[in-house]
């Protein structure tokens, strides 16, 4: 699979000191990136749009944003 095109962004979960941050690309179709901030090399997930979704709302329901 051709990532070159994949425009990072970082979550807007991510904190700014430093910590947990990801970020994610969603702009290829049919998939959805993540991958650590402090270590971009180091890996990448890939997940389906839909399995995506279903991750991001069930965070959101656990962790609701205030």
């Amino acid at each position: 699979m051709d990532v070159t095109s994949a425009q990072w962004r970082k979550s807007t979960r991510s904190t700014s000191n430093g910590g947990a941050c990801v970020e994610v690309a969603d702009n290829l179709p049919g998939v959805v990136l993540v991958r650590d901030t402090k270590d971009r090399d180091g890996g990448t997930l890939t997940f389906e749009p839909a399995g995506w979704q279903a991750f991001v709302d069930l965070a959101r329901r656990i962790n609701p944003v205030e």
